[in-house]
């Protein structure tokens, strides 16, 4: 019975290795394609994060303008008096630093 598993193991090592017997070219080649898809799945993921951001910005852009008409339309409704202002206080409410009515 010992023979049959020493022997038994001596074959399955033999298939293996000749299974493993890959040239160093194709070893190289290997480490190659393994190493360009690494760098490509990196390149991927960094690509869906800038997207990601990319959307967030456009949203934030797009509530800086909703905020920018509101702003507009409250200084047309409150018909302020905008000659009594000061080029700072204009300045200061242009710069969203200030409020644009109170």
């Amino acid at each position: 019975m010992n023979k049959a598993v020493v022997l038994g193991t001596a074959l399955t090592a033999l298939a293996l290795g000749a299974c493993n017997s890959n040239s160093p070219s194709d070893t190289l080649a290997d480490r190659v394609e393994n190493a360009a898809d690494a760098r490509a799945d990196n390149l991927e993921a960094r690509s869906e994060n800038l997207q990601a951001q990319a959307e967030m910005l456009d949203n934030r852009a797009e509530q800086v303008r909703d905020t920018g008409e509101s702003r507009a339309d409250a200084i047309q409704a409150a018909d302020m008096n905008v000659q009594g202002m000061s080029q700072e206080q204009r300045d200061a409410i242009v710069a969203n630093q200030a409020a644009a009515v109170r």
